[in-house]
């Protein structure tokens, strides 16, 4: 919208830019009920869900995305899930670099983005999870390490 803004284009095209970004906004809002009131239709879906919205720094998006996957998948514990989102270490030597570990990544990225920036916000405004971002920092871990033990939490 804003290149075709910016580069004059004719007031016919921004007039239908426009109607086409409110038509969209509308079919999001009511995806987004739809899918709520699915949740709200299923006793455990719907439990899980007030239970995730309990999580400081997590919201209605992450709540959302996170019930579809426990009904979707089935894990018997916390590792499977943590291995499923790719938030386990794996060794990345190469060359010179030894015993460096990254993040193994193999998960559905649209699920990543999402922890991450839960992950952000629960280090800011959740007590426990800003304590131990503090414990690791001050243990010699990187930020980012941190940040991916706030995702696994």
């Amino acid at each position: 919208m804003e290149a075709s803004e910016v580069s004059d284009s004719p007031e016919r095209v921004l007039g239908s830019l426009k109607a086409m970004i409110t038509v969209l906004e509308s079919e999001i809002k009511a995806l987004k009920a739809a899918i709520d009131d699915h949740i709200d239709q299923h006793p455990v879906l719907c439990k899980n869900k007030q239970l995730l919205l309990t999580i400081k720094g997590g919201g209605d998006v992450v709540a959302r995305e996170r019930v579809y996957l426990f009904a979707a998948k089935s894990f018997a514990h916390a590792k499977q899930v943590a291995a499923y989102l790719g938030l386990i270490p794996r060794l990345n030597e190469s060359g010179v670099f030894k015993g460096r570990t990254t993040l193994s990544r193999l998960e559905p990225s649209r699920v990543r983005a999402k922890l991450d920036l839960a992950a952000l916000a629960a280090s800011t405004h959740n007590d426990e999870i800003k304590a131990q971002r503090n414990r690791l920092i001050k243990a010699g871990k990187t930020k980012m390490q941190a940040l991916c033990a706030a995702m696994r939490k």
